[in-house]
C-alpha cells in the first residue's frame, strides 16, 4: 500500500495530479482513495489531496504519515514534510524561494520549469513522470490516465505525454 500527499497552492494542478495517480491505479485494477482538500479560493489558496494505492481494500482515505509526499510550495512543505512516514520519499519543487527540506536525503528536489520545458501547465505532470516509480504504478497506467483526462481537450495530449516521459527519464538518471 502506497499512502501519497499531494500538495500546493490551488492553480497548480495539485488536485489533477492526485486524480491522474487514482485513475492509473485503476487502470491497474487496484483499489484507491482520493480525497481532496481546498479553500474556497479558485487560485493561490493552498489544496492538498491524499491518494492511497493498495492492492488490499482501502479502509480509509485519510493520511497522517505518506509514504510519498509531493510538495509543490514553502508551507505545504511546512506541514507535511514532519509527519512523513520513515522510509518515505518527498518530492518537492527545485524552484522553490527557499530551502525546505533540501539537503535531507529522503527529499528529492525535481527541476520541474525545466523539465516542463513550454508546457508550463505540465509542471504537474512532471512530477507525476519523476514520483511514478515510487508509486509503484507503471508508465502505460500514467500514460493511460493523462490520455483519460484530456480526452476533451485532445491538443494537450502530446505535451502532457512529453512532460510524463521527462519527469520520467530525469528520476531514472538522478533518483535512486
Amino acid at each position: 500500500m502506497k499512502q501519497i500527499i499531494v500538495s500546493g497552492f490551488g492553480g497548480q494542478g495539485v488536485i489533477s495530479l492526485g486524480l491522474m495517480i487514482s485513475y492509473a491505479a485503476m487502470k491497474e485494477d487496484r483499489n484507491t482513495s482520493f480525497l481532496p482538500s481546498y479553500g474556497p479560493e479558485m487560485r493561490g489558496g493552498t489544496a492538498n489531496c491524499s491518494v492511497v494505492v493498495s492492492e488490499k481494500e482501502v479502509a480509509s482515505p485519510v493520511i497522517s504519515r505518506p509514504d510519498l509526499l509531493v510538495a509543490l510550495n514553502v508551507p505545504s512543505v511546512a506541514k507535511f514534510l514532519p509527519n512523513l512516514a520513515e522510509g518515505g520519499r518527498a518530492f518537492i519543487d527545485a524552484d522553490m524561494p527557499v530551502d525546505a527540506g533540501k539537503g535531507r536525503s529522503d527529499v528529492i528536489a525535481v527541476p520541474l520549469k525545466q523539465l516542463a520545458q513550454a508546457n508550463l501547465k505540465g509542471q504537474n505532470i512532471a512530477m507525476l513522470g519523476a514520483i511514478l516509480s515510487f508509486t509503484e504504478l507503471q508508465a502505460a497506467s500514467a500514460e493511460a490516465a493523462i490520455r483519460d483526462v484530456f480526452k476533451h481537450k485532445p491538443q494537450f495530449i502530446d505535451s502532457n505525454l512529453a512532460c510524463l516521459h521527462a519527469g520520467m527519464e530525469w528520476a531514472e538518471k538522478n533518483v535512486r
